[in-house]
C-alpha cells in the first residue's frame, strides 16, 4: 500500500517543492554550504554573463541530475565519479556550443569559466548526494532548485557590482548625466573581484543572521 502512494504522490508535492525551496533560503548552495565561490567572483561584473552562466548552470545541472538518476541502478561504485564527470562535460560542451552559436559575445566574456563547470563543487555534489540514490523527477527538481539558488545570488551579485562599478544594468547606462555633472563618479573598485568577494560576504553574512532569526522565532 505504501508503494503505491508513493506511485501517486503528486509531482508538485509539499515535499517535492521543498527541494525548489530550500535552497533559495535555508539550504543555499554558495550562503550556507559555502559551495561554488570562484565562478560567483569570476563572472560578476557583468549582469548579462551572471545571467547566462546561471542558465547554463540550470541546464547542465538539472539534465546531468536525471541522467545519473536514471542510470544509478547500473552504474558500478568504482567508477561513479568518473561516470558523473562524463555526463557533466557532455552537457557542458553542448552548453558551450549553444553559446557559441547564439550569444557569441557573452561566450567570450565567461571564456574558461563555462568549461570549468565541469568541476563545480555543487553539481558534483548534488549528482553524489541526490541523483545517485533518488528517482529522475526528485533529481530534476532538486538540480533545478540548487542551480537557481546558485543562480540568484550570482544574478545579486552582478547587479550591484554593475550598477555601482560601471552605472549600468545589462549594459545600458541607468543613472543619469546629471549625477556625474555634479560629481558623481562610479566605483571602479566594485569591478574588482575583491569586491566580489565582499559583496559575496556581505550576503552571507545577511543570510544567516536572517534564517537564525527565523530558527529563534519558531
Amino acid at each position: 500500500m505504501s508503494e503505491e502512494k508513493k506511485e501517486r504522490e503528486p509531482l508538485f508535492s509539499s515535499k517535492n517543492l521543498k527541494l525548489l525551496k530550500e535552497p533559495l533560503n535555508m539550504s543555499n548552495p554558495i550562503t550556507v554550504q559555502v559551495l561554488g565561490i570562484c565562478s560567483a567572483l569570476a563572472v560578476t561584473a557583468k549582469l548579462k554573463p551572471a545571467v547566462v552562466m546561471t542558465l547554463s548552470v540550470i541546464v547542465v545541472m538539472a539534465v546531468s541530475n536525471v541522467v545519473i538518476s536514471l542510470l544509478r541502478n547500473g552504474i558500478p561504485p568504482r567508477i561513479r565519479i568518473i561516470v558523473q564527470l562524463v555526463v557533466i562535460a557532455t552537457m557542458v560542451i553542448l552548453v558551450d556550443q549553444v553559446l557559441k552559436a547564439f550569444v557569441y559575445d557573452v561566450s567570450k566574456q565567461l571564456s574558461v569559466f563555462v568549461g570549468l563547470i565541469i568541476t563545480n563543487c555543487i553539481i558534483m555534489g548534488r549528482l553524489e548526494a541526490f541523483a545517485m540514490s533518488n528517482k529522475p523527477w526528485p533529481a530534476f527538481l532538486d538540480g533545478i532548485g540548487n542551480a537557481l539558488g546558485y543562480g540568484v545570488i550570482l544574478i545579486i551579485v552582478a547587479f550591484f557590482r554593475e550598477f555601482l562599478g560601471s552605472g549600468t544594468i545589462f549594459d545600458i547606462k541607468v543613472i543619469p548625466q546629471g549625477f556625474y555633472d555634479f560629481g558623481y563618479a562610479n566605483n571602479g573598485l566594485m569591478i574588482l573581484p575583491p569586491m566580489a568577494l565582499i559583496t559575496v560576504g556581505v550576503i552571507i553574512w545577511v543570510q544567516r543572521y536572517r534564517n537564525r532569526a527565523l530558527i529563534e522565532e519558531n
